[in-house]
């Protein structure tokens, strides 16, 4: 009976690792939408969300089943708890995503970001895509050290998110308001699924050592 609750607890991380991936690849093809004015492909990441709910409502469901039955302590009940928080956590990354993806659909025909602000979006959503990456390495493998350096690439995130709005909010801006309107907004979308990769991080801390990281997001 025991074993069986104990492979219960390792298919819900399973489960969220699978469901971090998932949020990748929506991270990847909302870009790749925005990027290439896709609107097929910027359809297919608000169809695909729905996966990402589905997800969310499985994991979710199994956590308060076996807070229900087992009545888990210590490192279960935190295990539980955290895994409850971190699909809140994927579920809105998941929704940014769909965000980004509905700038992209607005667009269509046209790319929505201006040519020389391209490679700034780029990096961001680069970081973006790989803090989600690091994140679902850190879950499956609860590596606290991991989770700690995740908040470096967060760093750089705030660099760029900053580097943009200087160049929004510079005197030779020639783009005019909806453009800006654009990229002040995707920096935001990326800029929270960077912070919420962060908190996946933190709460794997947590799930480890039973400490909240600092500055709780």
């Amino acid at each position: 009976m025991r074993d069986a609750y104990f492979d219960q607890l390792d298919s819900i991380v399973d489960d969220l690792v699978a469901m971090t991936h998932e949020v990748q690849t929506a991270v990847s093809r909302s870009t790749r939408a925005l990027l290439t004015a896709s609107a097929e492909v910027a359809e297919r990441v608000v169809s695909d969300d729905a996966d990402v709910d589905a997800a969310r409502e499985r994991i979710e469901a199994r956590c308060f089943e076996l807070l229900a039955l087992q009545q888990p302590v210590a490192t279960d009940l935190r295990m539980l708890v955290a895994a409850l928080r971190m699909v809140a956590d994927l579920e809105r990354m998941g929704d940014l995503s769909v965000h980004v993806a509905k700038v992209a659909r607005l667009r269509v025909p046209d790319v929505a970001i201006p040519d020389e602000l391209v490679p700034t979006i780029e990096r961001m959503a680069a970081v973006a895509e790989r803090m989600v990456g690091q994140a679902a390495s850190v879950i499956a493998g609860r590596d606290v050290a991991a989770a700690l350096a995740l908040e470096e690439s967060d760093d750089e995130m705030d660099q760029l998110r900053r580097s943009s709005f200087r160049r929004m909010l510079a005197d030779d801006w020639p783009y005019g308001v909806e453009p800006a309107v654009d990229i002040a907004l995707l920096g935001r979308y990326y800029e929270r699924i960077a912070d919420h990769a962060v908190s996946l991080a933190r709460r794997v801390v947590y799930l480890v050592t039973g400490e909240t990281a600092p500055a709780e997001l």
